[in-house]
């Protein structure tokens, strides 16, 4: 028996190249980027497979910004110290 609560794989409309090309074309203006990831990320017309990789995005760019943050403070404090 099948789940009618689980939406089916073959009922998700697919992400075609030029959607692809258009969100990334996005993603790299710095902050329609972020705005962008977040509505795609928790928006309720997305396709699945587009939701998730900007979840993954928004995921890799708090990592990121963590890390460097992390590195800017070392050499701040090496700095510190060294004076």
């Amino acid at each position: 028996m099948e789940n009618s609560n689980q939406p089916s794989f073959l009922d998700q409309k697919i992400t075609s190249v030029g959607e692809w090309i258009i969100t990334f074309i996005l993603m790299g203006i710095p902050v329609v980027g972020f705005i962008m990831l977040c509505v795609w990320a928790f928006g309720n017309n997305t396709s699945p497979a587009k939701a998730n990789f900007a979840k993954a995005a928004l995921i890799m760019i708090v990592i990121s910004f963590v890390l460097v943050i992390l590195f800017w403070g070392v050499i701040g404090a090496m700095f510190a110290s060294a004076f």
